[in-house]
């Protein structure tokens, strides 16, 4: 790859800069996760499925098939095939996704060579979707959450969602179809559900990799005891909470809006204690990725 142009960039005065030690202690953080969910990929691929004839989507389940067909390293179709998909990458999404996802599919190339020798944990299909689903599923969402990819399918799936309407999702859902179709053709029908099972644990993993176990919840309330509710839920989950302003659609009527940031543990007893102030006031309870800032501390429930 030749030299990239220099590209002269105006600095914002008051942005905070970041010291050389921070920078450097975050990428070595980046690179040490993105090798361990790189390497787990492997694992998964090379303990679990590929010896149990069983795909993974995307590139890495069209490379499986074809080193099944014509004998060929899986590692070598594994970078070979994800380099256009990088190039496009590079030029459509940024420099450091498509950098940081040559790395990681590298390193999982690397790994399925190195691994390739070594005997199966186990022959049971079930056990090896269970098993491969899992630890495929960590390892990608690893690779993602410090700002990278596994397969080059993602980065297509990127660039169609912004030009068709449907998401990102929905595209890698359609592409992965065709593929699991085609595994029941070269490894058999039941292989091909046993890798949808896999798939698909590896897909829920995935977002509990992303998201935490302990994930949190956006939460609004609307009633007229706000301020009674909103000292409950400070003093019985010891989570602080925001009063909005808004306005009645129908009534016109001027209405307080509590947000609070809570986890899924205690969900519950933030509607049971709603639910003890105004049976009847309107609770909406969203999914929220990344939390950070604020006061967002955890406190005993009582």
């Amino acid at each position: 790859m030749g030299t990239s142009p220099q590209i002269l960039v105006k600095e914002e005065p008051n942005k905070p800069q970041k010291s050389g030690t921070a920078k450097t202690a975050r990428l070595a953080q980046r690179t040490v996760m993105m090798v361990i969910g790189a390497g787990m990929m492997a694992v998964a691929l090379e303990i679990f499925l590929v010896p149990n004839q069983m795909v993974d989507g995307g590139i890495t389940g069209i490379s499986i098939m074809l080193s099944h067909i014509f004998d060929i390293p899986l590692g070598i179709l594994l970078t070979l095939l994800n380099l256009p998909f990088l190039i496009v990458g590079y030029k459509q999404i940024g420099k450091t996704f498509a950098l940081s996802t040559l790395f990681a599919v590298v390193v999982m190339s690397i790994g399925t060579q190195l691994l390739h020798p070594v005997q199966p944990i186990t022959v049971e299909p079930l056990l090896a979707a269970v098993f491969g689903g899992v630890i495929l599923g960590v390892g990608v969402g690893l690779v993602v959450r410090y700002g990278g990819s596994l397969d080059g399918t993602e980065i297509v799936a990127i660039l169609v969602a912004k030009k068709l309407p449907f998401s990102v999702g929905e595209v890698v859902m359609f592409f992965n179809l065709f593929i699991l179709t085609g595994a029941g053709f070269v490894f058999g029908w039941n292989n091909a559900m046993f890798s949808l099972i896999a798939y698909y644990i590896a897909f829920k993993m995935i977002d509990v990799t992303l998201e935490g176990l302990d994930q949190s919840k956006s939460v609004w309330i609307i009633s007229d005891k706000y301020r009674d509710i909103g000292e409950a839920l400070t003093e019985r989950l010891g989570r602080g909470v925001t009063y909005l302003q808004g306005e009645g659609g129908f009534s016109g009527e001027d209405k307080k809006v509590i947000f609070v940031v809570i986890t899924r543990l205690e969900e519950a007893k933030m509607k049971a204690i709603v639910e003890d102030w105004d049976s009847d006031a309107f609770v909406a309870v969203g999914n929220i990725h990344d939390v950070k800032g604020g006061r967002f501390k955890k406190k005993s429930i009582h």
